[in-house]
C-alpha cells in the first residue's frame, strides 16, 4: 500500500533557523497597543480599522527609536 503524504511546498530535510521558526509577535509598547487592537478585527474591517487609527493622534507608549529588529547571519 502506497504511503499518503500530503502536499508541502518545503522539503522535509530543509532545516529552520530557531529564530525565524515562530511568527509570533514580538512588539514594543506602541506596537503592542496596536497589535491588541487589530488582532481581534478579521476581513476587510481591518483595512477600515487599520486607517482610522492611522489618522487619529498617536497615544501609544514610548517609541523606541534604538531598537534593532534585525537578525545578522552567518554566511
Amino acid at each position: 500500500k502506497k504511503e499518503i503524504v500530503p502536499f508541502s511546498r518545503v522539503r522535509k530535510d530543509v532545516v529552520v533557523d530557531p529564530r525565524l521558526a515562530s511568527n509570533a509577535f514580538a512588539g514594543h509598547e506602541w506596537g503592542q497597543k496596536a497589535h491588541e487592537d487589530l488582532i481581534v478585527t478579521r476581513g476587510k474591517g481591518f483595512t477600515k480599522e487599520k486607517n482610522k487609527k492611522k489618522r487619529g493622534s498617536y497615544r501609544g507608549g514610548r517609541i523606541d527609536t534604538s531598537a534593532v529588529g534585525g537578525i545578522k547571519f552567518d554566511d
